[in-house]
């Protein structure tokens, strides 16, 4: 009711309510003034020849059971609330009601996920229990995008192989878990800035860097333009950057390796993003769920890593224009 602005809803809503409990009770009070004149009484209405409705009043038992109905109706609506804004006698409200679990919540598990967030990420990941908690907040905020085995699918990462767009160290992937990641390859045909004969040149390069198979003169004339086109993010050998670019030469590939696939991604550039789960989950949790897709083994020795962020409720940084997407 707090949407209206109008204290018309309320009135309107309340009456509606109390007119139709009064309904209910004016027709049962007609049922049980209903007496039989003895005999058989129909309505009229005959089916298949022989079928007949009969006239006859509800049982008293039936009767009964619909009036407690229409008082369990009213207790009801007096203790909780219905009748528009009226709060009811408990001022019970969803929000209470879910706050209230959500406190609770936090004193029966508060200090078992405090527990693994004050341990080490490897550690956790190589704790049983700490990896089963971690796969279960897997399944469940995870695993609709990478896959319940989180081998990915088209347009979303493999979590467990080695190829990692943002970095795959403990504290990058939790980085990348606590604050999300966006994007954005361009579209290089739109314009167009290439036609689409250089496009498909360019392709089967790209396809001749991880040795698939390829036209060689076209691959040869890809090259060249690739210097131009693409080598200030991908580096002159397609190997990537690291949360910039990713590397084309690896055999890794988040939307199909295909020609006609290279050649949609070069024409229509990709964007994608990452959702941040920080806020929404809490160090804890984000600590498990880093854990967990440690422990899936793709993850990179933590030997050259910047330190993951401190603050994970931080809003995600834009990635450059030029980054490409996929992980």
């Amino acid at each position: 009711m707090s949407d209206f602005v109008s204290g018309f809803w309320n009135i309107y809503i309340t009456a509606i309510s109390l007119i139709s409990i009064l309904f209910c009770v004016l027709l049962l009070w007609s049922q049980s003034t209903h007496k039989s004149t003895g005999g058989v009484q129909t309505t009229g209405h005959v089916w298949d020849e022989d079928l007949e409705e009969y006239s006859n009043p509800m049982p008293n038992w039936w009767r009964w059971l619909f009036y407690l109905t229409v008082i369990y109706s009213l207790v009801y609506l007096a203790v909780y609330p219905g009748l528009g804004s009226y709060k009811g006698s408990f001022g019970w409200t969803s929000t209470n009601a879910y706050d209230a679990e959500q406190k609770q919540a936090e004193r029966d598990y508060g200090p078992i996920f405090e527990k693994y967030r004050a341990m080490d990420i490897h550690a956790v990941a190589a704790s049983t229990e700490g990896k089963e908690m971690g796969q279960r907040l897997f399944m469940t905020y995870c695993a609709q995008c990478h896959g319940s085995d989180a081998r990915g699918a088209n347009g979303f990462p493999n979590l467990t192989d080695k190829d990692w767009l943002w970095g795959g160290t403990a504290a990058q992937i939790k980085e990348s878990v606590a604050l999300g990641r966006d994007a954005m390859m361009p579209a290089k045909g739109l314009k167009p800035d290439l036609n689409g004969e250089q496009i498909t040149d360019l392709a089967n390069h790209v396809r001749s860097l991880s040795g698939l198979a390829n036209d060689a003169t076209r691959a040869k004339r890809g090259k060249e333009l690739f210097t131009t086109a693409c080598a200030a993010c991908h580096g002159p050998e397609g190997k990537g950057t690291v949360g910039l670019a990713p590397n084309l030469s690896d055999g890794s590939w988040l939307y199909g390796s295909a020609e006609s696939s290279i050649v949609e991604t070069i024409t229509k550039g990709r964007s994608n993003r990452m959702p941040a789960f920080g806020e929404f989950l809490g160090e804890a949790k984000v600590h498990l769920l880093t854990a967990y897709v440690v422990s899936l083994g793709g993850a990179m020795a933590d030997n050259s890593v910047s330190p993951a962020p401190t603050d994970t409720a931080a809003a995600p940084s834009a990635a450059p224009a030029e980054a490409a997407a996929g992980k």
